[in-house]
């Protein structure tokens, strides 16, 4: 009688280590899987930002090619330049909502100097703002295409902060929510290049 209940206790001892090692490899996995959603968000973003950086590059030159044909808007450049310089400050030490709030302020000063141009057709027909417009109408789609791959990220990854059973795990490893990128209300419309 002692045999079978040796057997017995060792089976029941195999099925909890075997149950153990399943969870185990269950939470380890989710683990990873979290942390790879949250390694990719943090990846989109900075591709979020390289566009920023181009977007940022490209604004000086038309700025001053705009500037070379035409002085009369002042205000617009100064508003470009001041906008710049805070996107920069952001870009150093903010938050992805604190830089992606600047940005705003950036393109909401292109958009008048866009404006500007489209009004003036004179600097459109000069060769180097129109390349340069190009450029910049061809960053701007590269922006809302990382500013959209970067939210579809953040979903995923929220989708399995939220849900059950991955949301204990998440728990247990202090990994919170993500802010999407959010765009304020008065820069609902892009900017728009016109020639």
């Amino acid at each position: 009688m002692g045999r079978p209940l040796l057997i017995g206790c060792a089976a029941l001892i195999g099925g909890i280590l075997l149950i153990a090692l399943i969870t185990a490899l269950w939470v380890n996995g989710t683990r990873n899987s979290l942390v790879d959603k949250s390694t990719a968000i943090d990846n989109q973003w900075a591709q979020v930002q390289v566009q920023y950086q181009r977007r940022f590059d490209l604004i000086p030159n038309l700025v001053e090619s705009v500037k070379g044909i035409f002085e009369q808007e002042q205000e617009v450049f100064g508003r470009l330049a001041d906008a710049r310089t805070r996107y920069a400050g952001a870009a150093q030490s903010g938050t992805p909502d604190e830089q992606a709030q600047a940005a705003t302020q950036v393109e909401s000063a292109l958009a008048r100097l866009l404006v500007v141009v489209e009004n003036y057709p004179q600097i459109r027909s000069q060769a180097n703002v129109t390349q340069l417009m190009d450029e910049l109408a061809g960053t701007e789609n590269r922006v809302a295409v990382a500013r959209t791959r970067f939210n579809d990220l953040t979903l995923d990854y929220n989708r399995t902060v939220k849900r059950f059973p991955s949301s204990t795990i998440a728990g247990w490893f202090d990994y919170q929510e993500r802010a999407y990128f959010e765009a304020p209300a008065e820069t609902a419309q892009p900017p728009r290049v016109g020639f």
